[in-house]
């Protein structure tokens, strides 16, 4: 059964429009041709703490299998990974699984 991925990222002060410029012109594109499906980004309305992104995998296999694609590769390891605690505090990452109900329309 297909699953979503809720994270919940505390974005350093001052640093959310960067963040948001490396997600959505590096990080997110990268994810997508690995076969992430992302399916939204958000910047909190009113907090600029708050980044919040949504995956969604259609099995655990899969979802262990893109995880390895995007996380183990070297241009994640040696372009991406070094620069995220310029811009998050990781401590205050939160990720959520999350399963449809079953009138949901994201089924």
């Amino acid at each position: 059964m297909a699953f979503y991925e809720l994270r919940q990222y505390k974005v350093l002060p001052g640093k959310l429009a960067e963040w948001v410029k490396i997600m959505e012109e590096e990080i997110i594109p990268f994810q997508v041709s690995k076969g992430m499906v992302i399916c939204g980004s958000f910047g909190g309305e009113t907090d600029e703490s708050v980044y919040v992104w949504l995956r969604r995998f259609e099995s655990e296999e899969q979802r262990v299998a893109l995880y390895a694609a995007v996380y183990e590769s070297e241009y994640w390891k040696t372009q991406i990974s070094p620069r995220v605690p310029q811009y998050l505090d990781r401590s205050g990452i939160v990720v959520t699984r999350m399963v449809p109900t079953p009138r949901s329309t994201v089924r």
